[in-house]
């Protein structure tokens, strides 16, 4: 059984503490999450949902892992393209529709100008 309590965030913006950062560190013996790399003093480094919070997960000690930042930027794009992704399958299942976009537009004086060019 765990002898400290795990940290959970009061909401998703809540800074993780340092002592957090450092068990979570420690805990993975300092390896990156994503590429299995041993990180060093020269990397940079933060710390990772495992599973995105957009995409469900929770701002909490055991949804974390240390990451580098390369891999990191690549994997959050990566979790924000299935938000993305999920969120319009949602809104087709739904049937909401995109707006129109306006293509065509009447002048005063009676005329129609188009997008891009003149009439």
């Amino acid at each position: 059984m765990r002898s400290t309590k795990e940290w959970i965030g009061k909401n998703d913006d809540a800074k993780v503490p340092d002592y957090v950062r450092l068990r979570i560190f420690n805990r993975d013996n300092g390896i990156c999450h994503i590429s299995g790399r041993k990180i060093t003093a020269a990397d940079t480094w933060e710390l990772e949902h495992k599973i995105a919070l957009c995409n469900g997960g929770e701002h909490r000690e055991s949804n974390m892992a240390p990451a580098l930042t390369a891999p990191h930027k690549v994997k959050t794009k990566q979790d924000r393209a299935v938000k993305s992704k999920n969120d319009r399958v949602q809104e087709r299942h739904l049937g909401i529709k995109k707006p129109r976009t306006m293509t065509r537009w009447r002048r005063f004086d009676g005329s129609i100008r188009e997008a891009g060019r003149e009439r």
